[in-house]
């Protein structure tokens, strides 16, 4: 016989014959007590390590990249209608105007850079990011090339304008509205991890308590004895593990459930409500640049009027998901400002549009970018408006998922330390009935 399978049997052997005698059944029943409170408290450390994890993920990475890529999104957009903005002013951009636009440009530029350094290179994320590094520098170039035609008074720069719009629409945004939906995903898979219930912990921690209340059971009929002192501490222990994680977890994932719930959700319309708002603010300012020269598909529609009623409808439905999702004055009552301003918004473009079917070109201009009455004013509050409930529902985010993280601190060392002493609680516990046989 092999010399490891004759150490088997013999140690089989061995413990067949301690099961027979008290004293051995009592050694065995230590060992294995011991053995499930150090596996309970080792289990419980790295289900509740890996959840604190994936909730130090959610409130310190996968989140803020989340609100930086829908942060890049309205860089750019807002770029572009500043660009048009620009353009429709004439050969002397306005100062501000034209350092609108470089602000969101070099905005654009250092959240990519931050994107980049916080992602994995084989990522869709990464792929992305590679997109729009490409084409941003060829964005800027044609809208360059566009002003410096526009301030020689050449009909060219408001096609280069035009085409400048176009890699816009069909290069750089669909890339960073793909880049915001792939980490919106990543923050998702973290805060499912982090709210995923800790099922195999709770099932050890139901069976040590169990076998532990049993083992005190067996001594009380045995000896007459109400309390053995070490196996109570033991219990004592492994209840507080048990109750601390249930309570924690329980706590940690409504907090985080809250934050998606009334953060998340909230920021995510905002956010497409916003977006929507500059795209149509960049649609009429084009309007007025095409004058009629860019038409449909169908040949029918001035191509920038109609996608500005487009996204214009669009804002209208997420403005009103927004106010439903507020769940408090703080957060509805800029919903509801951004509403009213959407209205006048559309009243004075109404009126441009009527201003400029009449031949009045200078003073339907007057209208969409003047100073006084225009619809760039009420763009203005519109999107003042919508920063106002954003950051709000970022703080309400932030506030719910710090709190849900926190509920889980100190969970792992304290349920290590508490199994120490439950292991310990439970050896002295038996060895003091072992005395009794010496």
């Amino acid at each position: 016989m092999p010399a490891g399978r004759g150490a088997w049997a013999e140690g089989r052997a061995r413990l067949r014959a301690a099961a027979t005698t008290e004293p051995g059944r009592l050694q065995i029943i230590g060992a294995v007590l011991a053995l499930l409170v150090v596996a309970f408290g080792a289990v419980t450390a790295f289900e509740v390590a890996d959840r604190s994890a994936a909730a130090d993920d959610v409130v310190g990475r996968s989140q803020p990249l989340s609100a930086d890529a829908a942060h890049l999104y309205r860089s750019l957009a807002d770029a572009d209608t500043a660009a048009a903005s620009g353009f429709l002013a004439g050969a002397q951009e306005p100062a501000d105007v034209r350092e609108r636009y470089e602000d969101d440009i070099a905005t654009a530029s250092r959240l990519l850079v931050k994107a980049a350094a916080n992602t994995e290179g084989s990522s869709q994320s990464a792929r992305e990011i590679t997109t729009l590094n490409e084409w941003l520098p060829r964005y800027t170039g044609l809208i360059e090339r566009a002003r410096a035609a526009n301030r020689q008074g050449l009909p060219l720069g408001g096609a280069y304008l035009r085409y400048a719009n176009q890699q816009m629409t069909t290069e750089l945004l669909p890339a960073a509205e793909r880049l915001y939906a792939a980490e919106t995903a990543r923050l998702a898979r973290d805060d499912r991890d982090a709210r995923a219930w800790p099922w195999l912990s709770l099932a050890v921690g139901v069976v040590v308590v169990g076998a532990l209340v049993w083992a005190q059971r067996r001594t009380y009929l045995r000896t007459n004895r109400v309390f053995n002192q070490g196996l109570l501490a033991a219990t004592a222990a492994s209840v507080v593990v048990l109750l601390w994680l249930a309570g924690g977890h329980t706590v940690a994932r409504s907090q985080l459930t809250d934050a998606g719930r009334h953060g998340q959700d909230s920021l995510k319309v905002l956010n497409e409500a916003r977006i929507n708002s500059l795209k149509a603010r960049a649609n009429e300012n084009l309007t007025l640049v095409a004058r009629g020269a860019v038409l449909t598909d169908d040949g029918k529609k001035d191509k920038y009027e109609t996608e500005y009623g487009a996204g214009m409808g669009k804002l209208s439905a997420a403005l009103a998901e927004a106010g439903r999702l507020a769940d408090d004055s703080e957060g509805r009552e800029p919903v509801k400002a951004a509403v009213e301003q959407v209205d006048e918004w559309q009243k004075r473009h109404a009126a441009a549009r009527a201003t400029d079917d009449a031949g009045e070109y200078e003073g339907a201009l007057a209208k969409v970018i003047g100073d006084d009455g225009s619809t760039g004013q009420a763009f203005d509050e519109v999107d003042a408006a919508l920063k106002k409930a954003l950051d709000h529902e970022q703080g309400e985010f932030t506030r719910a998922a710090e709190d849900g993280r926190s509920a889980l601190t100190g969970l792992p060392v304290g349920a290590t330390a508490l199994a120490v002493l439950g292991a310990v609680g439970a050896i002295m516990g038996i060895n003091r009935r072992l005395s009794e046989y010496r």
